[in-house]
């Protein structure tokens, strides 16, 4: 069993920003395989079911990304899931938009609920899907950036971006960290978004 958490912040507000792409590709894994995130229970929306025959329950915590990890601790000690059943999937302004990487582990690379986790769980070596958001402009906080909406150019991209970063989570069940890896990880990002 996995628990596959996407990170965002809850509310309207901030449905179709940057920061909220982990929120995104769980949705869209919850439409793709009829898992319904209806349940409610340490702070989270969640729920129950199976990709590609893989069982995992999908996450979207509500807390607010700055205490990501106290819902992921919560759900993990309820389920008793240990590190390696946790995959998260989260934005990432390192890496240009579009582009999806697979890791093992790692630091937070400033990204605000990735060390909620780190902190809370103790630990920085668990599955994270990230997704690259690419940086702000000149003289644009990187603060401001994720929480901003996505530019239109963007933003009709965005479909793509969520389902390539979907599939890249069904490989990671189906194949395994290391397959999935070779395979994820030298996609190059689509030829309309370079």
């Amino acid at each position: 069993m996995h628990l596959v958490v996407g990170l965002g912040n809850p509310g309207e507000a901030y449905r179709s920003t940057r920061h909220n792409l982990g929120f995104q590709v769980v949705d869209h894994l919850g439409n793709d395989h009829g898992i319904r995130l209806t349940r409610e229970r340490a702070e989270s929306l969640w729920g129950r079911g199976a990709i590609a025959g893989h069982p995992v329950i999908l996450v979207k915590p509500q807390t607010f990304m700055n205490r990501s990890g106290e819902a992921v601790a919560a759900l993990m000690r309820y389920f008793s899931l240990s590190p390696e059943h946790l995959v998260v999937i989260q934005d990432d302004l390192d890496l240009e938009f579009g582009r999806i990487r697979l890791v093992p582990g790692g630091g937070t690379g400033g990204h605000r609920g990735v060390q909620s986790i780190h902190e809370t769980l103790g630990i920085t070596q668990y599955v994270r899907l990230k997704i690259g958001i690419g940086r702000p402009g000149h003289g644009e906080s990187p603060e401001r950036y994720v929480l901003s909406p996505w530019s239109a150019d963007q933003w009709a991209e965005i479909p793509n971006v969520v389902a390539g970063a979907a599939a890249a989570i069904t490989n990671l069940l189906t194949d395994g960290l290391e397959k999935a890896m070779t395979v994820v990880n030298a996609k190059p990002i689509p030829q309309s978004l370079a």
